[in-house]
């Protein structure tokens, strides 16, 4: 009696779970998400804050610090690297591995939220984090480009209406925009000019600020009726600006363009964003409005980038005609030759290794049975990936790839020694019986052997352990799956489909 014994006793049951597992394998298939790399959470936290106009002395001493304080009180903090340029400070925080990316980002936040009250009152916006991830980089950019509408105009459109489409599409993490900025209106004030009307910048400062408050109008009414006074005060153009009062001066009022040059411009004049060759009629580099889009952790790379591109039109009918979207990057490309590449390697060495058998067995009946436990093995593997959560990438690919003559040697073993009881005489059955008998612990202690061999790949540290875990499970996964078939299916399939010597003709070959 050994373990093989139920299953060639069985061959209908043995059938059916073999159908299950491939069945299995190929619904696994069809749900793996698509990635260049495994989708490893890396403890490292990126933060972003902005002021614009603001000198890098400035962000440093008025931005970064403030921040860099509070992180430092996070606990498994072990590096922080800060650096300032004009209008924008980036702080990179690095955790210790064994620390958890979402409790860590939770703890930026909290630092973030409480330094809010040391930051300038007069930032635009609270500073923002990301996880930073290999695997995140990003999947697509497009580029906004027009003859006719400024930069300005495209970013508000592109901002306010195509950003915020493109966050819907599933698989789409984020849509970041930029190259340029929001639009704004600059006043240079002419510090001669204040001097000499006895007026500092606060005075224009608080001018600007007072005038373009949306303020409450309040109501008239009788003892009837009311009617709600209702006004807007937001000014957005530069003509708008320039008849502003600042102050009066010997009864005379001292207006906004008479002592500043006030014109229609952007938050930030230092952003410029260039685009050429891509998708569109980009043939030289032209200033341009970039939108790139980041996926969802998980989410397939190549769904995520073709459900964008079917959004493409919708996009472009959104906003005006005068603005041409191409698109500039699609990592997809390389990706889907990639994995391309690897599945025909995969498919190549399958048929060597069916080629191979039917070479030195020299029978077609026998060459059927590697034929069928090899695919069914690398199959399989896929509902394990699927139960690990795992994707198909370039190094999970490699393994497969890898794996294929490991998972050929458990079959190949167990039908000679099959195949070797038949030409002494035996039946086929009465051969399966006892060759998977004797040979049942050799194939487990070579596919156990295979598997510790790379245990020390699962227990690296590091980032380069985390990425190369992945690579080493699902090796590992197809070659205890192709054991399970070893001891399983192949010794039914040689029971029922071998035949006994005397009935067995070789042809030509």
């Amino acid at each position: 009696m050994s373990v093989s014994s139920p299953f060639i006793k069985r061959p209908v049951g043995t059938s059916l779970l073999t159908v299950g597992l491939l069945l299995a394998g190929i619904l696994a298939f069809r749900f793996l998400p698509v990635a260049p790399l495994p989708q490893v959470e890396f403890p490292v936290i990126q933060v972003q804050a902005s002021l614009p106009g603001a000198s890098p002395e400035t962000m440093a001493s008025a931005v970064a610090t403030p921040l860099e304080r509070q992180f430092g009180r996070i606990a498994g903090v072990n590096q922080m690297t800060s650096s300032s340029q004009t209008g924008s400070t980036g702080i990179v925080l690095q955790f210790d591995l064994n620390r958890n990316i979402d409790a860590a980002g939770r703890d930026v936040q909290a630092a973030i939220n409480a330094a809010r009250s040391q930051l300038p009152s007069y930032m635009p916006g609270n500073p923002t984090y990301r996880k930073v991830n290999p695997a995140d980089a990003p999947v697509l950019i497009l580029a906004l480009t027009s003859d006719t509408i400024t930069l300005p105009q495209m970013y508000d459109a592109a901002d306010s209406v195509l950003s915020q489409k493109l966050a819907q599409v599933n698989g789409v993490g984020q849509a970041f925009v930029g190259g340029a900025a929001r639009p704004a209106v600059r006043a240079e004030v002419n510090p001669n000019q204040l001097n000499k009307l006895g007026l500092g910048l606060d005075a224009v400062r608080t001018a600007l600020g007072s005038a373009n408050a949306n303020r409450p109008k309040g109501e008239v009414g009788d003892s009837n009726r009311t009617w709600a006074i209702t006004d807007n005060d937001q000014i957005k153009l530069a003509d708008q600006y320039r008849p502003l009062i600042i102050s009066y001066q010997n009864g005379a009022p001292v207006r906004l363009g008479d002592v500043a040059r006030v014109d229609d411009s952007v938050e930030d004049m230092r952003v410029i964003g260039l685009a050429a060759g891509g998708s569109g009629e980009l043939t030289e580099p032209k200033p341009a409005v970039l939108i790139i889009v980041f996926r969802q952790p998980g989410a397939n790379i190549i769904d995520t980038v073709d459900r964008v591109y079917a959004l493409l039109p919708e996009l472009s009918a959104s906003i005006s005609p005068a603005i041409h979207i191409n698109v500039v990057l699609d990592r997809t490309t390389t990706i889907r030759a990639s994995v391309h590449d690897i599945e025909i390697t995969l498919l190549i060495s399958v048929v060597l290794v069916i080629l191979v058998v039917f070479v030195f067995l020299r029978t077609v009946r026998a060459t059927i049975i590697p034929s069928i436990a090899v695919p069914l093995s690398l199959i399989g593997t896929f509902g394990v990936m699927y139960l690990a959560s795992y994707s198909l990438d370039n190094l999970s690919l490699m393994a497969l790839a890898i794996s294929t003559g490991f998972v050929v040697d458990d079959a190949i073993v167990v039908l000679e020694n099959i195949t070797r009881y038949i030409e002494q005489g035996m039946t086929p059955v009465t051969a399966a019986f006892r060759g998977a008998r004797e040979i049942g612990f050799t194939v487990l202690s070579m596919s156990t052997s295979l598997v510790a061999v790379f245990i020390p790949i699962l227990m690296m540290g590091g980032i380069v352990g985390r990425l190369f875990r992945e690579f080493a499970v699902t090796l590992s996964a197809a070659i205890v799956v192709s054991l399970l078939v070893s001891l399983s299916t192949t010794p039914m399939m040689c029971a029922q489909i071998l035949k006994p010597k005397q009935e067995e003709n070789h042809g030509f070959l």
